[in-house]
């Protein structure tokens, strides 16, 4: 690795730190969104690093959809070990049965919308005055306009118009009572910063970002793989591929790629070429042209 690359990746190691720590200082309940993909999991490291040789002043908060990947819920109970930090599960089945939140039917049925409900009840019901997320301006356009503090109204609603000028690092943590902040401190990074920070700090992924064998079936353009609660339908042939995840989501909307990357190494190269983004395979984005804005708007991560 170059000298200028280590630099780089310090430097936004960093500015990500510096934001924990003003969020730490402004803020009286914090939490860390956690879902278990790679920049939820980098976070939770920079913040083992921010606070060390103290623990993780604050918990993690994970919104189940009951449809996560085996593999995520796995790992993610091992790192919460690993790291000695509270975890907090909020369901999305709960929100269900409570009638807060209504089942989407159909073959493209997802519960990765209904999260919002989840989590605004659960920031509500803890008290949260800032929700720090993984979310980087280089994954969507919508993303793209969020500041580092990101204010949310007492309904926890997204304005992209009414947001907080952000100079010289000064971040603004003022609100009136009920209302939040989401807070992003990798922001500035892009999906090769990550993964090579990932391999520069050795730090463990779950199994499904490296290439394996599973069965999958194209639909509408994703390549989804079968599980309980994704059923190939009438013409959706189910093959055997080897595959990964770029991006790791609900079961019912996260699409996987033909990859034989099955190191970091080999993934830092298939990034370096690949003319798609990540979430690129994401059903829940394809909805519309502003599907993900108007799922901020709303609330959502």
């Amino acid at each position: 690795m170059t000298t200028y690359l280590r630099s780089h990746l310090k430097q936004l190691e960093s500015e990500a730190i510096y934001v924990m720590r003003e969020v730490a200082a402004q803020f009286e309940r914090p939490i860390l969104l956690f879902s278990g993909g790679k920049d939820s999991i980098v976070l939770a490291h920079l913040a083992r690093k921010a606070f060390y040789p103290g623990r993780i002043p604050f918990p993690l908060l994970h919104i189940d959809t009951g449809h996560n990947f085996p593999e995520t819920l796995a790992f993610r109970d091992q790192l919460v070990d690993e790291l000695d930090v509270q975890l907090i599960v909020r369901y999305v089945q709960d929100s269900i049965d409570q009638g807060r939140a209504v089942e989407e039917t159909g073959p493209n049925a997802s519960r990765n919308a209904l999260q919002t409900v989840t989590l605004l009840d659960a920031l509500g019901e803890l008290r949260v005055e800032a929700a720090m997320g993984g979310a980087r301006r280089d994954e969507e356009k919508a993303r793209a306009k969020e500041r580092f503090f990101s204010h949310r109204d007492e309904f926890g609603q997204w304005d992209p118009k009414n947001q907080r000028p952000e100079l010289w690092n000064l971040y603004n943590g003022r609100k009136h009572p009920r209302e939040n902040f989401r807070v992003f401190p990798i922001s500035n990074w892009t999906e090769m910063d990550v993964w090579q920070y990932i391999y520069h700090e050795g730090i463990q992924m779950p199994s499904l970002y490296f290439s394996h064998r599973r069965d999958v079936f194209v639909r509408e353009g994703v390549l989804l793989a079968v599980s309980d609660v994704v059923q190939p339908q009438n013409g959706e042939t189910p093959q055997n591929k080897i595959v990964r995840f770029r991006t790791i989501g609900d079961m019912t909307c996260t699409g996987a790629v033909e990859s034989t990357a099955s190191s970091l190494a080999d993934i830092i190269q298939e990034v370096a070429s690949a003319r798609v983004t990540e979430r690129g395979a994401r059903a829940d984005d394809k909805r519309s042209e502003a599907a993900m804005e108007d799922r901020k708007k709303q609330g959502y991560f």
